[in-house]
């Protein structure tokens, strides 16, 4: 199978596990070893300010402040991936997904972003949504999701509740008029 990573995985409509249901998440990790991601579309009701806060991370006043933080996926829930556009040379652990767009876990670019700084155009997850090898390939044969290749404007352009059809629209398909059977012959 070709490798998923810098494609958005969308949650089929019938798909019911409440971590996953009506979500959008971009895959930034894809080997033998299995299959990593952020869910993108998932706001939680927590803004940077008040991560800053909690962190106590001292900096000027930020533009970013109002941002919203997201709910990332079921997995390490205490801890930040930060979803951004640019290198990842900047930072102390980052993981370059594509040549433009980078997944960072280092506590420096929170930071920065505290300090009005980093990257422009960024999306701050709590938590991220794995899958172990073989899993994520069984499930799209179960059509629980659906893939098409990921865009930074989806992901930083485009409003959150938005996101999900945005991606659907590439494929040029509704989700709502999809079924469980939808591919089998």
């Amino acid at each position: 199978m070709q490798s998923l990573k810098n494609h958005f995985l969308m949650a089929m409509p019938h798909l019911e596990d409440s971590n996953f249901a009506g979500s959008l998440t971009y895959l930034c990790d894809y080997d033998e070893k299995g299959t990593m991601g952020v869910i993108v579309n998932k706001p939680l009701e927590l803004t940077l300010d008040s991560l800053f806060d909690q962190l106590e991370l001292e900096g000027n006043e930020s533009p970013y402040r109002n941002e919203p933080v997201y709910y990332g996926g079921p997995t390490h829930k205490d801890r930040g991936f930060i979803l951004h556009e640019g290198s990842s040379d900047a930072w102390d652990s980052s993981l370059q997904v594509t040549d433009d767009i980078a997944l960072t876990t280092s506590m420096d670019i929170l930071q920065a972003l505290a300090n009005g700084v980093g990257p422009k155009r960024f999306l701050v997850c709590l938590g991220c949504a794995g899958w172990e090898s073989g899993q994520l390939e069984s499930e799209l044969k179960d059509n629980a999701w659906l893939t098409v290749e990921g865009r930074s404007d989806i992901l930083f352009e485009v409003e959150p509740e938005q996101r999900l059809t945005a991606s659907a629209g590439v494929l040029g398909v509704d989700l709502n008029l999809m079924t469980r059977e939808a591919g089998h012959g």
